[in-house]
């Protein structure tokens, strides 16, 4: 396994604004692709990443929201209901956090790493992530669902209480 680079929309933006193509084949390619992403998304402590983050234009993510490893190839939101607004960053775009609105349930249908396919239910942050996840495999980054920005003192008060 290897810790990749993460692509950020100051440098990569035109990068990350493609859409990704679908992962035709279930190889052993592919099984690095997901271990890589895996570690690569645990190194930075975030809790989601997609292929195209760390430069494969690949229908690709992988998810840990503390319950382990999800590894999602080909994701499609099938269904999606209710609306939550949550603080969402990106480890694309370092440094910025957002108010976004998302649905608070999605039902996904998604290709483990050997090709078998398989559908969830994600409620609250497992449905935020999704969303975000699968909007980075078309293109967007969570900035286009921004209610509001919060601004350097806020997340300056966030991170003070965090560290309490």
């Amino acid at each position: 396994m290897a810790i990749r680079n993460i692509l950020t929309n100051d440098r990569d933006a035109n990068f990350l604004a493609k859409t990704c193509r679908p992962v035709e084949k279930f190889d052993r390619r592919l099984a690095q692709l997901l271990d890589d992403m895996a570690e690569t998304l645990h190194s930075a402590n975030g809790v989601g990443l997609a292929a195209i983050q760390v430069g494969v234009l690949r229908r690709a993510v992988v998810i840990d929201i503390g319950d382990g490893v999800r590894e999602l190839v080909n994701p499609v939101v099938l269904e999606s209901d209710g609306e939550q607004e949550s603080l969402e960053g990106c480890l694309s775009v370092p440094g910025k956090w957002g108010m976004t609105k998302r649905p608070k349930h999605v039902k996904v249908r998604a290709q483990d790493r050997n090709g078998k396919t398989f559908e969830y239910d994600g409620e609250d942050l497992l449905a935020t992530v999704s969303c975000h996840e699968i909007d980075h495999l078309d293109g967007k980054l969570f900035l286009t669902h921004v209610t509001r920005m919060l601004t350097d003192e806020e997340l300056e008060k966030l991170s003070s209480a965090k560290e309490k």
